[in-house]
């Protein structure tokens, strides 16, 4: 094949980048399985997990500009490898809690600096420099799949282990699949021998990361995506952190919580595949309007039916579909806005906004549980405010294209 020809000889960083994309996220996206036995047993409350996946995603989003930053200066594997060793500590501390202090530390603030170094924005900026532009978005799409299969393995494995040895044998299983992210965050790594191509007269590659700032913050096209960006945060974690969750109150089968998070990871293949392709075609930002449009419809239909296996299956499928396609979207076009020197520091820019959001979902959600003894409110309002941002993203994409920044006007 033309396209694998084209990569044969950057296989190892796009494997290690891909690799780390899938722990990282599929761990983190699997801990809502531990939720219901982990605070009966510490004896904490919902809202009080919920505020340590909360503080874990402010985290992640208040540290990621500087972690994309600080690969500018001492290169991408010193990042990631002390990413891929601050997410086992944080699980290992986790693990051995006996109290919110414990729970906070290691799924709140070792978990979230770890993301900011492993997850999506450092992965999609190796795999964007990685690449040459004319492969670029099908390429992040395909990279983005294959980070969408971890949580088919590890949402699985963390409910058996739960269900037949307890919460904390679960987590050491989590351990344990952590250890493979240092391996796959040595082989990215190799990215920092790759130049980075000449820059065009309106880059921002030789410039400081405070001017490289004001220019991303000065693009109206950059702020919607920013905005919309946020809505996009507070309905996934909300999903991810909540649905196990709901799942036990309404009496299903604790089983059908991993096996949607599973699904979802399966469909998000699917799904990173497809917007890579598209991104490759059509306008970026538009496509992400209508990932959050269509995702918020599906939000709603779910919760305004009572809960069955093939309803929760069929939303996992929907939701899988349009939820990691927003990876190469983003970094697509932050990448054509803005450049590639400065990308990782801009898209986590981008990203702070999306875990604002990320807050919302998760802590916003436990609230609304803990005071009104259900999450009606939390969904309706997370398919409002989707419809919105969608709608509104898409019609600022079409009527103003997007335009590089020019450094004369910073």
């Amino acid at each position: 094949m033309p396209l694998l020809r084209l990569l044969r000889p950057t296989l190892p960083i796009l494997i290690g980048a891909s690799l780390m994309l899938s722990l990282s996220m599929g761990l983190r996206q699997s801990l809502g399985i531990f939720l219901q036995p982990l605070t009966r047993d510490v004896g904490i409350s919902v809202s009080d997990f919920t505020l340590a996946i909360a503080v874990q995603n402010l985290a992640w989003g208040f540290l990621q500009p500087l972690a994309g930053a600080l690969t500018v200066r001492y290169g991408f594997r010193a990042i990631m490898m002390a990413g891929a060793l601050f997410y086992i500590a944080g699980l290992v501390l986790m693990a051995s809690a006996h109290g919110f202090l414990g729970i906070m530390l290691g799924a709140g603030a070792l978990i979230g600096t770890s993301l900011a170094c492993t997850a999506a924005a450092i992965a999609m900026s190796v795999a964007t420099r990685a690449v040459p532009a004319s492969v670029r978005s099908t390429v992040l799409g395909i990279v983005s799949a294959a980070g969408s299969l971890g949580s088919l393995l590890s949402a699985p494995i963390g409910q058996l282990l739960n269900e037949d040895y307890g919460w904390r044998t679960g987590l050491v299983g989590f351990i344990i699949l952590s250890l493979a992210l240092l391996p796959a965050a040595w082989f990215a790594g190799r990215v920092d021998e790759i130049p980075v191509p000449p820059r065009a007269h309106d880059d921002i590659a030789e410039t400081s990361a405070a001017v490289a700032a004001k220019v991303a913050f000065g693009n109206a096209s950059f702020l919607v995506m920013t905005c919309a960006y946020f809505v996009c945060g507070m309905q996934l974690v909300f999903i991810t952190t909540h649905l196990p969750s709901y799942l036990a109150i309404c009496g299903m089968d604790p089983m059908l919580s991993a096996q949607t998070l599973g699904v979802i990871g399966g469909f998000n293949v699917l799904g990173s595949l497809f917007f890579g392709w598209a991104g490759q075609r059509w306008n970026k930002l538009a496509l992400l309007g209508g990932i959050y449009f269509f995702r918020s419809l599906a939000l709603g239909w779910y919760f305004m039916l009572p809960p069955t296996p093939e309803t929760t299956l069929l939303f996992g499928a929907i939701m899988g579909f349009l939820w990691l396609g927003v990876g190469p979207l983003v970094a697509g076009a932050v990448a054509e806005l803005f450049g590639l020197q400065w990308q990782a520091m801009i898209q986590g820019l981008a990203f702070m906004s999306h875990q604002l959001g990320s807050f919302v979902g998760a802590y916003g959600g436990g609230l609304i549980y803990d005071a009104l003894g259900s999450y009606t409110l939390a969904w309706r309002i997370g398919v409002a405010v989707g419809l919105t941002a969608g709608i509104v993203q898409v019609a600022f994409a079409l009527l103003r294209p997007t335009r590089p920044p020019q450094l004369a006007t910073a």
